[in-house]
């Protein structure tokens, strides 16, 4: 293989670049051209292509987003759509493709490798929900700016004595929530993946306002529904002045944290090795801080779980 693509997909998350530089200087180390796809799929279908070079990814470790910008594609979900990327790549030579992104990312590469064309998925969503692997790039930047935003909000919520529901993002996943919860010391985490009493809510509430508690915090995974809506409930049961902070896009912006750089960096170079293995359709991860590959049309089929015990241990120590 001497030639591969990198493209960058769905919503975009904390990483993505740090893993395009990974992607793009591994390849050259090892004597192999890069090609960068901008806008996605959408870009793949429209020949959005150009050639990477070591300054290509220069200074970019530390920025949020995506130097190669994204893009949804419907018609990337048609096979004519898909026979047009691949079109595409064999008009530029580009014989292997990296895809870094989330579920969508992965389904598109997915059909490729269906199609016959060597691709490899690299993890990086903020919403922590791909199978395979611990952790997705962006999860740990998006999951800091979440607890930053929920210390500060406690600060409010204590001077006022008021109950404040915070929604995060996380799609179908509640990993954001639970972990930023968690690490929070919210009262209450609502998660899709766990199933959750209105009444136990009020109560829990109520208990801790009958023993001297003046404000809590609850969080409330998106998957579950509005926050809004939550917080109307939640006043309405307890006669207690309630607030709802939905942060909203903040979580997928900034500077990735140590961690994710460093994630990003590992899956972007085994990615390449992958395809200099002549290995395609697969889909790195990290797992017990191991890097591990799957089947790419075997890992989508996985569901997303999260860890009980540690939902559990929330309302263990928010009693």
């Amino acid at each position: 293989m001497k030639r591969i693509g990198v493209l960058t997909s769905g919503g975009d998350s904390p990483g993505m670049n740090a893993a395009v530089r990974a992607v793009v200087r591994k390849a050259i180390y090892h004597n192999i051209e890069v090609y960068g796809i901008y806008q996605g799929y959408s870009g793949l279908i429209s020949g959005q292509i150009k050639k990477l070079e070591l300054g290509s990814v220069g200074d970019i470790i530390h920025r949020g987003g995506t130097m190669l910008y994204t893009a949804r594609c419907e018609e990337f979900k048609t096979e004519a759509g898909q026979k047009k990327g691949i079109e595409q790549l064999r008009k530029f030579g580009i014989e292997g493709l990296v895809v870094i992104g989330g579920d969508g990312s992965y389904r598109g590469a997915k059909k490729l490798t269906e199609h016959g064309f060597p691709c490899v998925g690299v993890p990086g969503t903020i919403d922590n929900d791909i199978p395979g692997t611990d952790f997705t790039i962006g999860f740990d930047t998006a999951l800091n700016t979440v607890i930053d935003a929920i210390d500060k909000i406690r600060d409010t919520a204590t001077s006022h004595e008021r109950t404040y529901v915070i929604e995060v993002m996380g799609r179908h996943a509640g990993d954001i929530a639970l972990w930023s919860g968690l690490a929070g010391g919210a009262e209450t985490i609502l998660i899709p993946e766990a199933e959750h009493d209105m009444e136990d809510v009020v109560a829990r509430l109520k208990r801790g306002h009958e023993r001297g508690k003046k404000h809590s915090i609850i969080i409330v995974a998106e998957g579950i529904g509005s926050g809004v809506e939550f917080g109307q409930k939640i006043q309405e049961a307890t006669n207690l002045e309630t607030r709802v902070s939905v942060l909203g896009y903040i979580q997928r912006g900034g500077s990735p944290t140590a961690f994710d750089r460093v994630l990003a960096s590992r899956l972007g170079a085994r990615a390449v090795e992958l395809l200099l293995e002549g290995k395609g359709g697969r889909a790195v991860g990290i797992q017990n801080n191991a890097l591990v590959d799957h089947d790419i049309l075997e890992i989508l089929d996985q569901a997303h779980t999260v860890d009980q015990t540690m939902y559990t241990l929330s309302k263990e120590l928010s009693i």
